[in-house]
């Protein structure tokens, strides 16, 4: 095989392409996003901006620099932290944080259990 087969066949293989996300808020309403698969350098970044071993800190780094709107701009910075964390209902951010870290393939229903709410 030539150099550099294992490395692009690897590249190849991550399919690093965004996915719609979709989460549907405790008040039922859908809160669409767009992200691509978590890479090493990404998870080491939110572990170093994170300052501690909570995941919820680590998840919540993860949202602010991953979570991105249908132009891939970034839907959270750095300065909404404080305001996810105070001012979002903790049920809805947790499936929000759930989400960022799943991959496409398991996003069937991102709902709360039980949440009731009904897609259209």
């Amino acid at each position: 095989m030539p150099a550099g087969s294992a490395i692009d066949r690897l590249r190849k293989a991550a399919n690093l392409k965004p996915t719609k996300k979709t989460v549907t808020l405790t008040n039922g309403d859908l809160f669409e996003f767009w992200s691509t698969p978590l890479t090493m350098a990404e998870r080491e970044r939110a572990q170093k901006d994170a300052k501690s071993d909570d995941i919820n800190q680590f998840a919540l780094q993860l949202l602010v620099l991953k979570a991105k709107d249908d132009g891939g701009g970034r839907m959270f910075g750095p300065g909404d932290i404080a305001l996810l964390k105070n001012d979002v209902r903790d049920d809805d951010l947790q499936q929000l944080m759930i989400a960022i870290m799943q991959e496409p393939e398991e996003e069937m229903d991102l709902k709360s259990p039980g949440s009731g709410a009904k897609e259209g």
